[in-house]
């Protein structure tokens, strides 16, 4: 049994074409019946070979949408061991056929991930020919960086399973502390037996590796994920080369793999409450403020069609409704994930309308393969606490009309992150109040008439 684990996961026992195809085909067919099993007894429906073979995880969803989203995350962690046989497996298959390892990137790519498949199961073992020194010097590069991208995103799990499942928080150890602890882990073992190459560009893809993870578990989805690049990508290629600096003083793996790992609890803990931070936008209108007041307390469908930001899955408004009058009163924001309810706190007709907000929507839906993501900043990172609107007569029977938005944001960098919700409240702001001022414009166009 030992030796079969070697075979499976280690990266040294050579693997010829008869190798390849015996275990791949039966490995691939034991976790068929395990999934199909499995599969069939959460939801009694039958996944069939063709249907299992799809790359396209949405394509699967559908055919068993009976099955719970808890169903999905368990089947995406039970193909992790089979994921790192068939890449170990792979890899060592082109050195046996004395093709560049670098193919082995072409097994996370759907399709062709297949077509590499039945090439080395058809290409023949080289192992009799002359080994060049160059290829030799490849193949040991290749089995660096695969230790070391492992390692990386491995901590990365950790990271993301302590602070945001356990911990339930986005602070500067996952943004920050993270990205740059695996690339530092990457560097480290791809170059603790000597310079190589390429080692800030190994840590890029080692946290983009990881990113596709959090993917591929319904962890986050592709808009916030994309979001989150533009910090950690410099991040995880600084830290590579930090662990590159520490593999050059020749220093053993596992003080400083150690060091690495005890400095992220430090930031774990977020001791101060997020700030309160405040959203301002004001358009004029060509009407007086009594004009306008009835327009704010509620507004009919918005059919100006959302702009491209929004199609990417934001939350934006689509109608309002007020039940009851004055002070206590709620108002309800129909968003497109749902609804604001928001009780009146402040009624001083026609000047000004406030209001806290007792429940709130997902701020967005994410881009994923799954039909729901468990990412926990959609349930409370972003909290909007109270809102309102001014209405400021202006000269010539005009009216300055302001929104207004507090809330609260808890994901660190602060300045970064308040970057985006601010530009995006802003934007529903303007879209709430460019349709109040069309329907005051039309509504003053009609009685003129």
């Amino acid at each position: 049994m030992l030796e079969l684990f070697r075979l499976w996961f280690g990266l040294r026992q050579p693997i010829d074409r008869r190798t390849y195809v015996l275990h791949g085909a039966g490995l691939m067919a034991f976790k068929y019946c395990a999934d199909s099993l499995a599969l069939y007894l959460v939801t009694g429906v039958r996944w069939t070979p063709i249907d299992y073979l799809n790359p396209l995880l949405s394509q699967r969803t559908r055919i068993a949408p009976a099955a719970p989203q808890w169903f999905w995350l368990a089947l995406a962690i039970w193909t992790l061991p089979f994921l790192w046989i068939g890449v170990s497996m792979t890899l060592r298959r082109l050195f046996d056929a004395r093709r560049t390892p670098w193919l082995c990137l072409l097994f996370f790519v759907p399709l062709l991930n297949w077509m590499l498949m039945v090439f080395l199961c058809l290409d023949p073992s080289r192992t009799a020919q002359r080994v060049s020194k160059e290829f030799l010097h490849d193949t040991t590069r290749v089995r660096a960086a695969v230790q070391g991208v492992a390692a990386g995103v491995a901590i990365g799990a950790i990271s993301l399973g302590l602070y945001v499942l356990l911990f339930k928080t986005y602070n500067a150890a996952v943004f920050l502390g993270t990205p740059f602890t695996m690339g530092a882990a990457t560097g480290y073992l791809y170059n603790r037996s000597g310079p190589r190459p390429r080692t800030a560009e190994l840590g890029l893809i080692t946290v983009v590796i990881a990113a596709l993870a959090t993917l591929l578990f319904a962890l986050e989805g592709a808009l916030c994920i994309a979001m989150a690049l533009p910090i950690a990508l410099p991040l995880g290629m600084l830290g590579a080369k930090i662990g590159e600096l520490i593999a050059a003083e020749r220093r053993e793996s596992k003080p400083a793999t150690a060091l690495l790992l005890l400095a992220l609890p430090l930031s774990a803990v977020n001791l101060n409450a997020p700030p309160l931070r405040e959203v301002l936008t004001s358009v004029e209108i060509d009407a007086p403020p009594a004009a306008v007041w009835p327009h704010v307390l509620g507004f009919a469908d918005i059919d100006e069609p959302p702009d491209w930001f929004f199609r990417l899955g934001i939350a934006y408004p689509q109608r309002a409704r007020l039940e009851g009058k004055g002070a206590g009163a709620v108002r309800r924001c129909e968003f497109s994930t749902g609804a604001f309810v928001e009780p009146i706190t402040a009624w001083e007709e026609p000047s000004r309308l406030a209001f806290d907000v007792r429940s709130q929507p997902p701020p967005l839906h994410e881009w994923s393969p799954y039909r729901h993501v468990h990412a926990q900043h959609l349930l409370d990172t972003l909290q909007s606490r109270r809102g309102e609107f001014r209405l400021i007569p202006l000269p010539n029977g005009r009216t300055r009309l302001e929104g207004r938005t507090f809330y609260q944001l808890a994901m660190e960098p602060q300045n970064y992150w308040a970057f985006f919700s601010d530009l995006l409240i802003h934007r529903i702001h303007r879209r709430v109040l460019a349709h109040i001022a069309a329907a005051v414009s039309a509504g003053r166009a009609r009685a003129a008439r």
